[in-house]
């Protein structure tokens, strides 16, 4: 084993939610110091419903099966195949207590502004005992990615309550109301599938199709199907757009529209527990939304309908407010990072979680963590070869990440990937870091077969449909 000195360079982490754990628990292996910072009292992020950041709401549990998500280290001690947010909040608060981890973070602490301090950041932050300062080599940020609630504008005015899912907490704030859910991500299925059972009434307005996935598929939860051996993606398409259908009908004969892209180029639904209340006549499907008026809401076919609350589940948007867009590399709705986590400029500035994908669980966040701390411990102990990938990352071009799947062009896909795709590519960027690849070539890259860099067009959207609570 190779002999590592202690590193003189230090780092922060912001945020102790699964992003920010797993950088705190890869420096951690690699001998590199650093302070955490969170805002909450505690670890977990959003799945913390008492965090005030937190858009956790009761009926929340996983969507991903709790063995294609935890970490490999880690394993959960609960036999769920779908845990609560509760059980995550436990086994996140387990995790740090094992490894050590909790006393390096500041909690109650948030971070208000980076700033450049020559090679490194100043980092400012507000403490329970006043403002407090400090310089970092660098700065890993982590504060999540579905905090920041995306807000659409409608013509007219609404005089009922009109609420985000991100205020949503309990099913008694619907009791006996007219209730509209506007978009149908797995956010707002779950809470109409609330709602059901206390609302007076309710509609959900939808602008296109959804895939709807059972959590269980021959008896097993339906993501560990297939696992390690992913089949290309057209014909996956095929082959699980027939088993859906089998097992779960046609979502047009519900009410919803026909969608127009195929199965994966959005993330589905997994819930279908929303389909037998539709069957059942407890809600009904909406089209997309004319205009407010007072308490009523036109519809753009023509119809209307009155409603005393009004659910957006509208979905977020990416939130780094205490830095520069500019020393992020923001295109469009998003920073445009090499494997989502490098700014091209490599100015100290590193973003874990910033990855949205079906399935990645958190492991796959810890291997993005994982290369982040390999080339942090190269840039300590073998220069040439953080200077051979900053070559490779500036010049070659960035490996496809869609896994050949034609996602959606909107804002919440800005920062989607495949699964096998994106862990693929972190696993090369890492091994070629371990090895030194490329640091004397010349900075060429080897790059593994099929892997190429896709840049989607990401339009402007009016609104974005929910965001799922996921891994």
């Amino acid at each position: 084993m190779e002999h590592r000195s202690p590193s003189p360079r230090r780092y922060a982490i912001i945020g102790a939610g699964p992003s920010g754990l797993s950088a705190a628990r890869a420096l951690q292996k690699a001998g590199i110091p650093f302070d955490g910072y969170e805002a909450a009292g505690g670890v977990g992020g959003l799945w913390d419903i008492d965090n005030p950041r937190s858009t956790m709401y009761e009926s929340a549990h996983l969507i991903s099966s709790r063995t294609t998500t935890e970490f490999a280290e880690f394993p959960m001690a609960s036999t769920a195949d779908y845990p609560d947010h509760r059980t995550l909040k436990r086994y996140f608060d387990d995790f740090a207590a094992h490894f050590g981890l909790t006393d390096a973070f500041r909690f109650h602490t948030a971070v208000t502004r980076l700033e450049r301090d020559g090679e490194g950041w100043m980092l400012h932050a507000a403490a329970p005992d006043g403002p407090t300062s400090a310089h970092y080599d660098g700065v890993i940020i982590a504060n999540g990615t579905l905090a920041a609630p995306n807000v659409p504008t409608f013509p007219g005015e609404f005089t009922g309550e009109l609420l985000h899912t991100s205020a949503y907490k309990r099913a008694t704030q619907l009791t006996d109301k007219r209730v509209l859910i506007i978009g149908a991500g797995n956010s707002g299925c779950d809470i109409a599938v609330d709602a059901v059972h206390h609302a007076a009434s309710v509609d959900m307005s939808v602008r296109r199709g959804y895939y709807f996935v059972p959590r269980y598929l021959f008896g097993r939860p339906s993501d560990t199907l297939n696992q390690g051996r992913p089949l290309p993606a057209r014909l996956k398409q095929i082959v699980d757009t027939r088993v859906l259908k089998a097992f779960t009908g046609d979502p047009v004969s519900f009410g919803f529209p026909e969608p127009d892209y195929r199965l994966y180029e959005s993330h589905p639904i997994v819930n279908t527990l929303i389909l037998n209340h539709l069957g059942q006549g407890d809600l009904r499907i909406r089209p997309d939304i004319d205009r407010f008026a007072g308490r009523t809401v036109h519809f753009r076919d023509g119809t209307s309908e009155d409603y005393d609350l009004v659910l957006l589940a509208t979905g977020y948007t990416l939130d780094y407010p205490f830095v520069d867009r500019d020393a992020l590399n923001w295109s469009g709705a998003s920073p445009e990072l090499f494997l989502n986590a490098f700014p091209p400029s490599f100015n100290g500035l590193y973003v874990m979680g910033m990855i949205e994908a079906s399935g990645i669980g958190w492991q796959g966040r810890y291997e993005q963590a994982e290369l982040i701390a390999t080339y942090l411990d190269a840039l300590e102990h073998h220069p040439e070869r953080a200077a051979a990938f900053r070559r490779r990352v500036r010049s070659e071009p960035w490996p496809d990440l869609s896994g050949g799947y034609r996602y959606l062009a909107l804002e919440r896909m800005s920062y989607y990937v495949n699964k096998d795709a994106y862990r693929r590519a972190v696993r090369h960027a890492t091994d070629a870091l371990r090895k030194g690849d490329g640091a004397d070539d010349g900075g060429a890259v080897r790059r593994p077969r099929g892997i190429r860099r896709l840049r989607p067009t990401r339009p402007a959207a009016r609104r974005q449909d929910d965001a799922e609570v996921t891994t």
